[in-house]
């Protein structure tokens, strides 16, 4: 554990903390020495507090270090800041979109800039540095100082022409190493030049994103870069990446809204032709790949963004998708991050015609309708309608209406709009082309009357209104007069306006129907969570050659935007700096809090005196612009000129011509106009019908708003909204008027940075303190980190203390009132050793967690163990018991069938012996007839010599018949012998071969016995030892020995009996030779059968080569041997029945053969 020394004991008093840090060397670096340059951050992003769910990193970020070796260099240029204080003065009574809580607003103005570097310029002189001066012309031009006089310096350009310039127009150029960097806030020299050679240098290169701290810039290429698609959609969501980029701003707000549970807000901002709106559909594309599931709705909420350009958007000078309306786009994400839902809100300044082309809607419609629906709504070219064909511009370059309206339609489906309700929409937007083709034509006293036409025919078809009613309300106007009502023609002009007027509202209510159609279909319904991502695109500043009530009201909007900016990025951290007591030098900024006065200030503001003038019937543009020239002149925001007033935006001056603001305001529809809408056949259902408003004096007072109090109050809404939320911003910058890819004007560029307080918010990232924590939230985050006998209690205390024991320097943090203020980076320090601690603890838990599972394991094992063999030892015993019982009766059986075998081979056998006695027998008897013979031919030669002839005869021819007997005989004789040696041959054969499979078995009863005894061993001592006999008692075989014992040799294998050499009766004669023509019979087959095989296999060994190919020879041997072993089988079975049947004649003879042998 860490241990505090003696010197890190601190006093709990706050006034005691905050006299210590005041305390601090000053001393300053020598002149001659050359600024230090800023070390590349590692962070890509403002350093946050830790969050609760998500742990710090714990790399300790090197420029840390070198941070606190630059700290006095820094210290100098803080002091020789080039903005001065910001001068304060509390503002009347102004409308905010912000809660103010009692805190009067402050205002700021910016004051000139003075460049301070003379102590630099010898050291950029001495090494021939390169520097930036402005020529005459204005122009940034790379240089270097050959010398200086005074106020004067002679620099030598890039062109070897030398120039003599101010020096306050010579600013130091960055070095090339830092030359093409992603992020502003590495730049050494943050200037106006260096910045632009630095977006210039990325830009020529197709890097069109860079960082300027928390401000992401994008510059429009105005042509199509590889920047996007899948693959880079994986890089960054893996953190594979991590250049800037829309997809990085958009991963970022997503993990954060998914780790703090905050809604977030990616706020798009710039000119008109900038690239906002793809940025916003980039931005949404990538959040739709995160969130997408298995509803498909992130497909609908892509293709809200194609269906808003088409009903919104418009051509203009600048830009060929310029929005005519903001929207602000709320994708809602569920518990798991999924997009569960979408919602849009936009607020419009409704224009039809302004100079170039008209909506997407219109030519998209009259170029790509099927034929069907073009001749219902009778429609036209684009061509032959005045709303489309004034100025001229029908057509945007590399554009095909007719394919967008097929891929409008596409979408249309997607987000679930009917076919029905698509069709009814065309006929709205039909029907206002058509009233644009209805004219006027002059009759007596300047009174007009409307033309009959197709135009009138066919937009009285297609609102759904008799043409007379129409032709009516257009040319004449219902007046009051007492209790009756008189007709009044109008002239041009008013016939004009009313028929411009009710188009402009079929229009606008038509746009509103179809944002509330697709905020319909993307309702959460009861999956609200809390978390959403709003992206926010809204129309740029525009400024043309006649700018307009539209105008007005779009670059009023991007001024109450760009304060919104201004307010999160700029003003309430300076301000939270103040608030909170650390010393802090301010940063000063292009402030349009004057501006925004001069628009919302009550009662004398524009919008106020505009609202003024529209309550006048008599009022006109003229005295519009008068009466603004009589209140508001004094404000310097503001100059007049007869009908025509110029504001100084924050992006630049605009004039605009008054006329027809006060008509363009006003915005009301006649009740002539109101019954006809009200009385018209509708072709939407009930619940999508457009509002039609009352005439009745007792409606609310919203429906009597004007438009400029309507969009303000629906550009509030939108404010608030944003401000309940985390900001992020993109700062998208138009490199050129002319739309071409690979052109970069500097001065057009460099005003948009100014606008957007770019520098400033460089500034401010780079000096400030990005991560903040409370006392409360640090001291419960590292309190552990301190010893236990740290006396400490409150909370600032504590934190004092943590930052001593780990040598925190002072000049990279700052202690406020209420909160710790850390440098860039350096909260990462105090995470690793954190990390280290809380390892370290992780490492010591784990170890005695595992010692504690193992020992737990081992006991828990032991007693499953123990369970186990009393459960087996009981089921083993069982199953013993059951196999016992089982192999006595199987031994009392095999025992009777092997005593029936040997007893049908000892019968075979002894009736063999028999018949060899028989045969000796037969041949003594023989002898005994030859001796006869011989004593009657003694007996022969003493008979008297008359007889002696005819005996001698007769004694010849039973001579001849006894030797040709006896030959006979001595052939029988030969051939029986030889049998009989054959026999005795094979049953000395067979006698070896019981007797090897008699010790067979007796090896297999050996090891048999050994398993038992090893089985009865495991068992109890006692119940083994009796069970162990009695297995061996009757286990044992019953075998019938004989005196002298043969074997027998049988293919089916070798067959253990015995043979006795005891003769017994010719009785049994018959049944014996019938057992040894049955053996005999097997005999042969076995030698057969052999004999086959072994040719068989021969025949395959010598095949010959050409055989090969036909045949082969493992087939052949492989169904050699299965035949081989259906034959064994076959072969076994017989000679089981043949042992059998010896056993039965042996039952019946065996008594008698040993009660012989008894006697």
């Amino acid at each position: 554990m860490l241990s505090v020394s003696s010197s890190s004991i601190v006093r709990s008093s706050l006034e005691e903390m905050l006299d210590s840090l005041r305390q601090r060397d000053e001393n300053e670096k020598p002149k001659d020495l050359p600024p230090a340059l800023p070390s590349r951050p590692k962070l890509k992003s403002r350093t946050r507090p830790p969050s609760p769910k998500r742990m710090l990193g714990r790399n300790l970020v090197k420029s840390d270090v070198e941070l606190v070796e630059r700290k006095e260099e820094e210290g100098k240029e803080v002091k020789r800041n080039d903005f001065e204080g910001i001068k304060v003065k509390e503002i009347e009574d102004i409308e905010s979109p912000y809660a103010m809580d009692g805190v009067k607003r402050k205002r700021t103005r910016r004051l000139c800039d003075v460049s301070e570097w003379d102590d630099r310029m010898d050291y950029f002189v001495k090494k021939k540095l390169h520097i930036w001066c402005r020529l005459r012309n204005g122009q940034w031009v790379s240089g270097q100082i050959q010398s200086t006089s005074g106020e004067k310096a002679m620099v030598l350009l890039s062109d070897d022409s030398v120039v003599t310039l101010p020096v306050g127009d010579v600013l130091p150029a960055n070095p090339d190493v830092l030359e093409g960097v992603d992020d502003l806030m590495q730049l050494s020299y943050l200037n106006e030049p260096s910045v632009l050679h630095n977006l210039q240098h990325r830009y020529a290169r197709d890097i069109i994103y860079s960082k300027a701290g928390p401000v992401l810039i994008a510059i429009n290429p105005f042509k199509d870069i590889q920047l996007y698609g899948n693959e880079f959609v994986t890089a960054y969501r893996k953190k594979l990446l991590n250049d800037p980029h829309v997809y990085s701003i958009a991963d970022t707000a997503y993990d954060r809204m998914m780790e703090d549970e905050i809604s977030q807000s990616i706020i798009i901002s710039g000119e008109s032709g900038s690239g906002k709106t793809e940025t916003a559909k980039i931005a949404m594309e990538y959040l739709a790949m995160l969130g997408g599931g298995s509803n498909g709705i992130e497909k609908e909420v892509l293709q809200t963004s194609y269906i808003l350009e088409a009903f919104g958007n418009a051509k203009t000078s600048r830009n060929d998708n310029s929005s005519r309306f903001g929207k602000l786009i709320e994708m809602h994400f569920s518990a798991t991050g999924r997009i569960c839902g979408a919602k849009i809100q936009s607020c419009r300044a409704v224009q039809l015609v302004n100079g170039e082309r008209s909506y997407h809607i219109f030519y998209q419609l009259c170029a790509g309708a099927p034929p069907t629906l073009r001749d219902k709504l009778k429609l036209k070219g684009a061509s032959e309608y005045k709303y489309l064909n004034q100025s001229g511009c029908l057509v945007i370059h590399d554009v095909d209406d007719a394919e967008e309206f097929r891929k409008l339609l596409e979408a249309l489906n997607t987000v679930r709009i009917s076919e029905r309700d698509q069709e009814h929409a065309f006929q709205m937007i039909a029907s206002v082309l058509w009233l644009g083709n209805i004219t006027f034509q002059v009759i007596d006293n300047s009174h007009v009357e409307v033309v009959q036409s197709e135009a009138v025919a066919n937009a009285a078809s297609l609102i759904g209104c008799n043409v007379n009613d129409l032709i009516v309300a257009l040319s004449t106007c219902q007046i009051q007069a007492g209790k009756d009502k008189v007709a009044k023609s109008l002239t041009v002009e008013q016939a004009t306006d009313r028929r411009d007027a009710l188009a402009k509202f079929i229009y606008a209510n038509l746009f509103d129907w179809i944002v509330d159609q697709m905020n319909r279909n993307l309702a959460m319904g009861k999956e609200q969570t809390g978390r959403s991502i709003n992206i926010l695109d809204i129309y740029g500043f525009e400024s043309f050659k006649k700018n307009t009530f539209e105008q007005f009201l779009i670059n009023y909007a991007n001024e109450r935007l760009q304060q919104h900016v201004n307010r999160h990025l700029l003003k309430l951290e300076q301000e939270e700096y103040e608030l909170d007591g650390i010393e802090w030098s301010k940063v000063n900024f292009e402030d349009n809090q004057e501006c925004l006065d001069l628009f919302e200030k009550k009662p004398i503001g524009l919008i106020s005196l505009l609202n003024e003038e529209s309550n006048s019937v008599k009022a006109t543009g003229l005295t519009f612009a008068c009466k603004l020239k009589q209140h508001i002149k004094s404000s310097p925001c503001f100059k007049s000129e007869k009908e025509e007033f110029c504001i100084r935006h924050y992006a630049g001056e605009v004039r605009y011509d008054a006329t027809g603001f006060l008509e363009k305001n006003r915005d009301e529809l006649h009740p002539d106009i109101i019954q006809l809408l009200s009385s018209s056949d509708s072709h939407l259902p009930e619940d999508k019908k457009f509002s039609i408003p009352s005439s009745d004096t007792r409606v609310p007072d919203f429906h009597k708003q004007s438009v400029s109090t309507k969009f303000k109050d629906n550009l509030f809404k939108l404010l608030q909204q944003l401000e309940n939320t985390m900001p992020h911003f993109i700062c998208c910058i138009k490199p050129t008027d002319k739309q071409l890819p690979g052109m970069f004007d500097k001065d057009l560029v460099i005003e948009q940075l100014r606008c957007c307080g770019v520098l400033e918010v460089v500034r401010i990232s780079r000096s400030g303190y990005p991560t903040r924590l409370k006392h409360q939230e640090f001291t419960d985050r590292y309190d552990f980190l301190l010893p236990k006998d740290n006396a400490c209690q409150d909370p600032l205390s504590m934190s004092i203390a943590i930052l001593q024991q780990f040598g925190i320097l002072s000049e990279l943090y700052q202690v406020g009132y209420t909160k710790l203020y850390f440098r860039a980076g350096q909260i990462a320090a105090l995470e690793d050793v954190r990390n280290q601690v809380l390892q370290g603890t992780l490492e010591v838990q784990k170890c005695f967690r595992g010692h504690r599972a193992r020992r737990h394991f081992h006991d828990l094992k032991g007693g499953v163990i123990m369970l186990q063999s009393f459960i087996r030892g009981e089921i083993a015993r069982r199953q013993f018991n059951t196999k016992v019982v089982s192999k006595g009766k199987v031994a009392r059986e095999g025992s009777d069938e092997q005593l029936v075998a040997v007893v049908q081979i000892q019968s075979a056998i002894r009736g063999w012996l028999a018949r060899r006695d028989r045969s000796k027998l037969q041949n003594s008897k023989l002898l005994n007839v030859d001796t006869r013979k011989t004593s009657r031919k003694r007996e022969v030669k003493e008979l008297p010599r008359e007889i002696l002839p005819s005996v001698v005869e007769d004694l010849e021819k039973r001579l001849v018949k006894a030797a040709a007997a006896l030959e006979q005989k001595e052939k029988e004789n030969a051939s029986l012998k030889v049998q009989v040696n054959q026999f005795e041959a094979r049953c000395l054969e067979y006698e070896a071969k019981i007797r090897s499979m008699e010790e067979m078995r007796q090896k297999q009863m050996t090891s048999l016995q050994a398993s038992l005894a090893a089985a009865k061993n495991s068992l109890g001592a006692g119940d083994t030892t009796g069970r162990s006999g009695k297995l061996e008692g009757s286990l044992s075989p019953h075998y019938y020995d004989s005196d002298d014992a043969t074997s027998m040799d049988t293919p089916a294998g070798h067959t253990p009996v015995r043979f006795s050499n005891h003769s017994f009766g010719v009785g049994a004669n018959k049944e014996v030779n019938g057992g040894v023509s049955l053996l005999s019979h097997l005999t042969m087959e076995f030698e057969q059968r052999k004999q086959n095989f072994d040719n068989e296999a021969m025949a395959i060994v010598n095949l010959k080569p050409g055989q090969l190919h036909s045949i082969n020879p493992a087939d052949e041997f492989r169904r050699l041997k299965h035949r081989f072993e259906e034959w064994k089988k076959e072969y076994k079975a017989r000679l089981k029945e043949m042992k059998a049947k010896v056993h039965m004649l042996e039952g019946k003879n065996r008594r008698k053969w040993w009660g012989k042998k008894s006697k």
